[in-house]
């Protein structure tokens, strides 16, 4: 059975543009990327956790702030690695401030085979971003859901 993470696809209408909050991972490996390296706020679903309690959870820890609405569900995404991404729409203030995000940390070995254990961020920024600009940032494996995130709209229209 595949590895399943839960996450949001938080939006919001800024003036008349739709944009989606991504999040760019921490850490050394992601540095230095910027297209197809962001994500929604996502994460691991824990033995018998509801996984859209799961999505709630995981994006409190990356960005360090509550997110509630309506969560309307979009799908579940094969990643490229065999990842099962399950994920939810909601719609956010549109004043919701993403500069001052408060991550929670994870711990690894950096350098490579220095015997060092080094503290960084999940997550390192968060940003809006408008749909079509989000289409190049978003990994490759989650572009899918920006596309599900239109419909969606469009049927609530």
């Amino acid at each position: 059975m595949p590895v399943r993470s839960a996450g949001l696809l938080i939006h919001r209408r800024f003036e008349t543009e739709l944009e989606v909050l991504l999040v760019h991972p921490g850490g050394p490996f992601w540095a230095k990327k910027d297209d197809g390296a962001w994500s929604i706020p996502k994460g691991l679903i824990d033995p018998g956790e509801d996984e859209l309690s799961a999505a709630i959870r995981e994006t409190r820890e990356e960005l360090g702030i509550e997110i509630s609405g309506d969560f309307a569900p979009l799908g579940e995404y094969r990643q490229p690695g065999g990842k099962v991404v399950v994920a939810w729409s909601v719609e956010a203030d549109p004043v919701l401030d993403v500069e001052n995000i408060r991550s929670s940390e994870f711990q690894m070995e950096w350098p490579p085979r220095s015997g060092r254990i080094q503290s960084f961020p999940e997550v390192d920024r968060a940003g809006w971003f408008p749909i079509t600009e989000a289409g190049t940032k978003i990994l490759r494996g989650q572009f899918a859901v920006l596309a599900d995130l239109v419909k969606q709209l469009d049927q609530t229209k």
